[in-house]
């Protein structure tokens, strides 16, 4: 797999849907941070795209999902610790709803494919969205209804409690903006960015 190349050799190198959604509006009152946990495949991508959505603090990329504690990039990719490859994002509900992050999600990722994106293939890999209470669990429920009238075929995004998240190793972070010249990146990657940027042009940093 392309991906696995370049993380192979990285690792030799070093140890170290869209503008016009129908929007919940937050409560007056309503809490300055909220956390989303995302799996839709390689999470270079979700990332890359995430760092770009106004309202968005900030993105981690991680495992979660699983029964390893403690799981490392090899350990996830060979599909035996139950984790996904997920983004950890925080963001600012007075700024960006829940709706919008959840649509741009379902708007990057195909979530109709199971335990795969493109040629990335694997549980690792598959669509997943945790919540962490109810109202999360709703607009997830929510947005899942609406890509079933974007995407043909069945949405088969999993939908469970968030347990634990941890994060991947430093040289995951922010990967696409470090090293978007790479193959991989230009392949699989800047397409989803492109498409992201052309359908949420109005909600950019």
């Amino acid at each position: 797999m392309l991906r696995q190349l370049f993380i192979t050799g990285l690792l030799m190198i070093t140890t170290t849907l869209a503008a016009n959604a129908v929007e919940t509006p937050a409560p007056t009152g309503a809490a300055t941070s909220e956390m989303f946990t995302l799996g839709g495949g390689c999470f270079w991508c979700l990332d890359a795209v995430f760092e770009e959505l106004k309202g968005v603090v900030s993105v981690e990329s991680g495992y979660a999902g699983g029964h390893v504690a403690n799981p490392d990039y090899e350990q996830v990719s060979s599909g035996t610790t139950g984790h996904a490859e997920v983004v950890q994002i925080t963001f600012d509900p007075r700024v960006v709803s829940r709706d919008v992050v959840l649509q741009a999600f379902f708007t990057i990722h195909d979530p109709t494919t199971l335990n795969r994106q493109g040629n990335d293939v694997g549980t690792q890999y598959r669509s997943i969205a945790f919540y962490r209470n109810a109202e999360q669990k709703a607009a997830i429920e929510k947005a899942i209804a609406a890509a079933g009238q974007e995407w043909h075929g069945k949405i088969v995004t999993e939908v469970g409690p968030f347990t634990q998240f941890y994060k991947a190793e430093n040289y995951h972070q922010e990967y696409f903006k470090l090293h978007g010249e790479q193959p991989y990146c230009q392949l699989v990657v800047a397409p989803k960015v492109a498409k992201f940027r052309k359908l949420f042009h109005n909600r950019l940093k």
